[in-house]
């Protein structure tokens, strides 16, 4: 399987507004980041696409991916290809008994 991260959101950011001469309002405003992130990770040989929706993208977030994809094909090994992001490196991943990680070299296309 080939996994990867995709950030999906809204940015809210100020804009020019329409005024009468000479007024110049005092105006307000906040820019304001909402996202949420799918995890995805595709089957090349079925075609099978596993796509949780989670709030971040972290070792607890990846946790719970590789867990999920892991429980929802129990009956088969999976190898799963990672790219170089720092939270699928990290040593506090705890790997299901049925996963192999293996992550793409550095600069990989």
């Amino acid at each position: 399987m080939f996994q990867d991260e995709a950030r999906f959101g809204r940015i809210s950011d100020t804009r020019r507004c329409w005024r009468p001469r000479p007024i110049h309002p005092l105006t307000m405003a906040m820019v304001t980041q909402e996202y949420t992130y799918a995890y995805a990770a595709v089957s090349v040989s079925d075609g099978v696409l596993d796509t949780p929706i989670l709030p971040h993208v972290n070792r607890e977030c990846m946790q719970r991916f590789l867990d999920e994809v892991a429980a929802r094909h129990s009956n088969v090994r999976i190898a799963m290809i990672l790219d170089g992001a720092g939270w699928h490196r990290t040593s506090a991943l705890k790997i299901p008994e049925n996963m192999l990680l293996v992550s793409l070299s550095p600069y990989a296309p």
